[in-house]
């Protein structure tokens, strides 16, 4: 007997948007816990950078995948996948609903569609020579190696997406399948879950991006550089170094730009980070936009309460 299909709210889109402050409002009206969708707030010490929010933001909500390991640690999607299953478990165990809310598409999709990934190392060798190429070819020419091979994930990509690019790469070299294969392999078991999506959005992109802004100024001033100078003296954390917010930083850092110039680099990354993650998830066709500039703030939680609401009516039908 197939299992009845358990509820999971899905508050995603792009950094700024207002996920977090939603997905607060919505467990505070329908008994939930958030589980954090972010690739980068797992790790302890990065607290600023990530806009991983405070007790305050939290409002009491229990917040869980947040701030649990420390830098240089490795994680991987199948990991996460396995620890928000985990967790999403647990809280429906105890009669609450689920809140997965973040911007990092692919950690959503692996939990949403119940993707399994063959855990895998890796060759650090293959990845160190495939960056070194990055630096000195260009983003642009992997991709195109990626498309020779792999067409479906090069064309999700950005060339600036230097680290997932890589990671394809790597894959692919390493394993000889693609991380397309690999994906149509980790679809073999539907999900356990019935999803009802939410997405903060806008229709007038300049402002999301005066959000952006404000919140790159007031990261600066909590104290964005001293993270940023911890961040870089963990050789163990190469990957994460790279992270939008701390690596426009180092240039300031090596005397190479003025400190205003550096935030200007962070503040036009991280547009063109909106960019990508909202171009993600419209596309996906499967999360219910809330365009935060055409209403109060008021007005768009008791829209995305209703949503929810006639979703929680759905669910006990079944």
């Amino acid at each position: 007997m197939t299992e009845t299909p358990r509820p999971l709210l899905v508050v995603a889109g792009a950094t700024a948007s207002g996920k977090t402050a939603l997905a607060v409002e919505m467990c505070r009206r329908f008994d939930g816990e958030v589980v954090s969708a972010d690739s980068m707030q797992v790790y302890a010490e990065l607290r600023i950078g990530t806009a991983r929010p405070d007790e305050e933001e939290q409002r009491g909500i229990p917040h869980h995948l947040m701030g649990f390991l420390p830098l240089g640690t490795s994680y991987s999607v199948a990991k996460y996948a396995a620890d928000a299953h985990a967790v999403i478990a647990d809280i429906h165990r105890r009669g609450k609903l689920p809140v997965l809310c973040g911007g990092t598409g692919l950690y959503i999709q692996a939990v949403t569609e119940n993707l399994t990934y063959q855990e895998q190392s890796g060759d650090r060798t293959v990845r160190d020579e495939l960056r070194r190429r990055a630096e000195q070819e260009g983003g642009e020419m992997l991709l195109a190696e990626l498309t020779a091979v792999d067409p479906d994930t090069a064309a999700r990509l950005h060339k600036n997406d230097i680290g997932r690019i890589v990671r394809a790469l790597e894959i692919y070299t390493v394993t000889g399948q693609t991380l397309t294969q690999q994906n149509e392999q980790s679809r073999q078991t539907p999900s356990p879950y019935r999803v009802c999506g939410l997405m903060p959005d806008f229709r007038d992109r300049a402002a999301l991006y005066e959000r952006i802004d404000q919140r790159v100024d007031a990261m600066l001033a909590a104290g964005l550089l001293e993270e940023a100078k911890a961040l870089r003296a963990c050789p163990e954390a190469d990957t994460v170094r790279q992270a939008i917010g701390y690596k426009e930083l180092y240039a300031y850092l090596d005397g190479a730009c003025s400190l205003q110039q550096a935030a200007e680099d962070i503040r036009r990354a991280t547009r063109r980070y909106a960019k990508r993650q909202l171009s993600w998830f419209r596309h996906r066709g499967d999360y219910y936009p809330l365009y935060a500039d055409e209403m109060s703030v008021q007005e768009l939680y008791e829209q995305a309460a209703g949503r929810v609401q006639d979703f929680l009516k759905e669910v006990t039908m079944l």
